[in-house]
């Protein structure tokens, strides 16, 4: 199918009129007229995506995060952004970014799910569609008040993830979590103001951290990659539901630091 067909399933789902106004998403280099058997789906097209994608021969690249962010004056080989488009158009790969409308449509609530935490609501209110309220994050309940040490090992288990960064006392109890997949230092005002006991989210910086227990939250830092990869799995079982002559490939788990 026509590499525009696939957009028009993805948006009837996830419209770019839901991504936030800094952002930009949708078909960002390529033909809308490729005809793609094969998808490849990655968080990043960093260099080692996209020659996964060439190697693998697919028609279409599919990231939560956008490869072009800032304007591009140029497109040649002599950076490392730019670089990354003329291979893709080498290549004849369609290439589509979906962030911050995934994030507002579909990454909440998958984030909400995965923590198991009850009776919801919207952390960051971005929009109305429906008469609903959407937005960035959720915050609930955990189905049992615990330690914090105990919610990092929830977390863990949950994210699957081998390590954490944690801002606060280890036996406060914590009952309220708020969950904010991504960088999350701004949605630290939001979850105090809602109650929460602990935000769970990335890249929280030292004063951030030091900040938010302050003010009497914890913070637990997951990792951006580690509160968002679950897109990549996400979007495959969406690709194969409604598009299941389609041949989706997916970028295996790979986290982009170590910590030794």
């Amino acid at each position: 199918m026509l590499c525009k067909e696939i957009v028009q399933v993805i948006e009837a789902a996830y419209p770019r009129e839901a991504a936030l106004d800094f952002d930009n998403v949708g078909l960002l280099a390529g033909r809308a007229e490729k005809e793609v058997k094969r998808v490849y789906i990655a968080l990043d097209a960093t260099d080692a995506v996209i020659d996964r994608a060439v190697e693998a021969g697919a028609d279409m690249l599919i990231t939560h995060h956008p490869l072009i962010f800032s304007p591009l004056k140029k497109v040649t080989d002599e950076d490392f952004i730019s670089r990354r488009v003329v291979k893709l158009i080498q290549n004849d790969i369609s290439y589509y970014a979906m962030h911050t409308n995934y994030d507002v449509l579909g990454m909440a609530e998958l984030a909400e799910k995965l923590l198991d935490i009850r009776n919801t609501e919207v952390l960051d209110i971005t929009m109305e569609k429906d008469g609903k309220t959407e937005g960035i994050g959720r915050i609930g309940e955990l189905e049992r008040p615990m330690t914090l040490e105990e919610c990092c090992v929830y977390v863990k288990h949950r994210l699957n993830l081998g390590s954490l960064k944690v801002f606060g006392d280890m036996q406060a109890e914590v009952s309220r979590l708020a969950i904010f997949p991504g960088s999350g230092k701004t949605a630290v005002a939001a979850a105090i103001a809602k109650g929460a006991d602990v935000l769970v989210t990335g890249d929280i910086g030292h004063h951030d951290g030091l900040d938010a227990v302050e003010q009497g939250l914890c913070v637990i830092d997951a990792g951006h990659y580690g509160t968002e990869y679950i897109f990549i799995e996400d979007m495959r079982k969406f690709l194969e539901d409604k598009l299941s002559v389609l041949d989706v490939i997916t970028m295996p788990v790979i986290h982009p630091f170590q910590v030794i």
